[in-house]
């Protein structure tokens, strides 16, 4: 990833200053709840770091946020366009997820990704924020979500709560491509904002 602030290292960094503002927490505290490092979150705000998909889920999750408030810019103009080659990928343990588009409708918000499924990794979730829909364009997928696992085909889709411990696997020896869609209402954001500033148990704040 390049350090310009059009990238998503850029954009993580001065999102991630505006939001833990607005929550009100200090690096120290936010690196408690999130259970990342303070100097590795002092990188991300520097736009030195080079944040991971587990890392930026983690913000999300506790900062009560989407993903796209962090890693995106608004779109402008009538007419959206994502060249493949200028999407930049996030990347996890076992998938490379590409940010394409967040749509705002009225309460909601979806957000949009080229996902592709490695072949070198599980990727486990213990959970985050709002609703999580999956569709596989080629390749074969297992898909576990809380006691549930399903085996995906191309044109094949999934939908399930993303607060449930979930996991995506790519079978038959090749990778998987899909389109994801994470859906966030406003009263799940609330919900998670409101938890975050709580005290963790045994700790002031």
């Amino acid at each position: 990833m390049n350090n310009s602030e059009g990238s998503v290292r850029g954009l993580l960094a001065a999102n991630l200053k505006r939001v833990r503002a607005q929550r009100g927490l200090s690096l120290s505290e936010l690196s408690r709840r999130a259970g990342i490092g303070k100097a590795t979150l002092s990188q991300l705000e520097s736009g030195a770091g080079n944040p991971t998909l587990e890392t930026v889920l983690g913000l999300s999750r506790v900062l009560g946020v989407p993903i796209s408030d962090l890693v995106e810019r608004q779109p402008s103009g009538e007419v959206t366009v994502v060249r493949a080659a200028d999407a930049e990928v996030l990347s996890g343990r076992g998938v490379d997820l590409r940010p394409l588009r967040r749509i705002e409708a009225g309460d909601t918000v979806f957000e949009v990704y080229d996902q592709q499924v490695r072949t070198d990794g599980t990727q486990i979730s213990g959970g985050h924020t709002g609703t999580e829909h999956t569709i596989v364009q080629a390749g074969l997928l297992r898909v576990r979500a809380g006691r549930c696992e399903v085996e995906l085909g191309p044109g094949d889709y999934v939908g399930f709560d993303a607060s449930l411990p979930h996991s995506y696997t790519a079978l038959d020896g090749g990778s998987v491509r899909s389109v994801l869609l994470l859906e966030h209402r406003a009263e799940q954001r609330l919900h998670l904002a409101e938890e975050a500033e709580q005290p963790a148990p045994g700790h002031g704040q």
